[in-house]
């Protein structure tokens, strides 16, 4: 049964992806050089119909390549790093040399490396390793650059080079977004937009897609990706000082939120258009399982799920409790 993993990691992004076909994609990492801390759900909320309240799932962040490990994947078949922010690279180098990745996906995007060392909560050595998959000199990794609208085999396109494959569409950067970006107007108008094509929904990860890249979906694949199934907020859900203009149009029917303090967060874009919405602060860890019906969403916080949905009791095989069903609607 194909999954989406959506991990509670912070301040940065991590989505895996297990494919009906076998194949795995990761789609950014964050919290991988941290120590595992021992899992828990100490929190306080009230009881209303709409749960709110501190649930402190992110003090109790994920580490990606444990959590790898515990699925027993043997090693990821595409990493796909949407841009070059520490937050999205958090761990890369551990994975390459713990894990493996036989494919790396980039937007060809070129910023100046940050400063490291005291005071820094990044290791060099993931920026190191990110230059050398980019550059295509990470030993037995295949290495791809691209942009909108690419179509080619085990993405979109079965071995044979017809349709199929692992249902990954980009919808963005362009050439001229990475350019931008590159010239250092807006980092993120240089992130991948990936739709994903599911058995049952679609699922659209925006990365930290700003105004500019959202102008280009829009105006390129409305059709694609409007009234999707499940959407990963954009910047983690931060206000970012940005548009919120494109959720007119797309109309997710359930967003998830990254870790980040509430304060930053744009709940209020969400709640006045009346669009679903949970946080990694409540759930924890989020897996979306697929099939030809639609999506179930599992949480891993009982407490909230509970708050949600009262008297449900039903588990997956990692024994994160059912929280809801998306019905298919779209392909």
């Amino acid at each position: 049964m194909p999954s989406v993993h959506f991990l509670n990691v912070a301040p940065g992004d991590c989505t895996i992806i297990r494919h009906g076909s076998g194949h795995v994609t990761m789609v950014d990492i964050c919290d991988g050089n941290t120590e595992p801390k021992v899992r828990k759900t100490q929190m306080t909320a009230t009881t209303q119909v709409k749960p709110r309240g501190n649930f402190r799932m992110c003090e109790y962040p994920t580490n990606p390549i444990q959590y790898l490990k515990d699925l027993g994947i043997p090693g990821i078949f595409r990493f796909i790093l949407t841009h070059p922010d520490m937050d999205h690279m958090d761990g890369l180098n551990a994975l390459v040399t713990e894990i493996g990745i036989k494919n790396f996906w980039d937007t060809g995007v070129t910023r100046d490396p940050p400063e490291f060392g005291e005071g820094s909560p990044y290791d060099e050595a993931d920026w190191d390793c990110y230059e050398n998959l980019r550059k295509g000199k990470q030993l037995d990794v295949t290495s791809l650059t691209k942009l909108a609208g690419s179509r080619f085999k085990f993405a979109n396109r079965s071995e044979d080079g017809n349709g199929g494959g692992d249902g990954l569409y980009i919808l963005a950067p362009d050439a001229g977004l990475v350019a931008a970006a590159s010239q250092g107007d807006d980092i993120n108008d240089g992130s991948f937009v990936l739709l994903y094509r599911s058995s049952g929904g679609r699922v659209l990860l925006p990365g930290d897609a700003h105004n500019a890249t959202w102008e280009y979906v829009l105006n390129h694949y409305e059709k694609d990706v409007a009234n999707c199934s499940v959407m990963i907020a954009p910047h983690h859900g931060r206000d970012s000082d940005r548009s919120f203009d494109f959720l007119d149009k797309i109309k997710p029917k359930l967003t998830l939120f990254g870790c980040a303090p509430s304060e930053h967060l744009a709940y209020e874009e969400w709640n006045r258009r009346n669009l679903e919405f949970i946080t990694s602060n409540q759930a924890g860890n989020i897996v979306l399982e697929i099939d030809s019906s639609g999506i179930s969403v599992y949480i891993e916080n009982e407490t909230f799920a509970g708050m949600k949905s009262p008297n449900c009791t039903i588990r997956n095989r990692l024994g994160y409790v059912w929280l809801d069903h998306i019905l298919k609607t779209d392909g």
